[in-house]
């Protein structure tokens, strides 16, 4: 699992409908609504095909990128 020094946080715009069908969606799959958000995000990638490999993978090859 990737410390939490390593992840990018940004604000998102969410329709409140929306918002509440994903926390409730979290909710019922014990997840924090953050963490179900993420889900959904990199299930949508590997469907996509723009998201390959294991989560250790990314981490790996963003370790060279500069940090913000």
């Amino acid at each position: 699992m990737p410390d939490m020094s390593q992840k990018k946080s940004i604000l998102l715009r969410i329709d409140p409908r929306t918002f509440k069908a994903v926390e409730k969606w979290a909710a019922d799959e014990f997840r924090s609504t953050n963490g179900q958000i993420e889900y959904l995000l990199e299930q949508a990638l590997r469907k996509a095909g723009r998201y390959k490999g294991k989560r250790d993978d990314v981490a790996e090859r963003e370790e060279g990128e500069p940090k913000d």
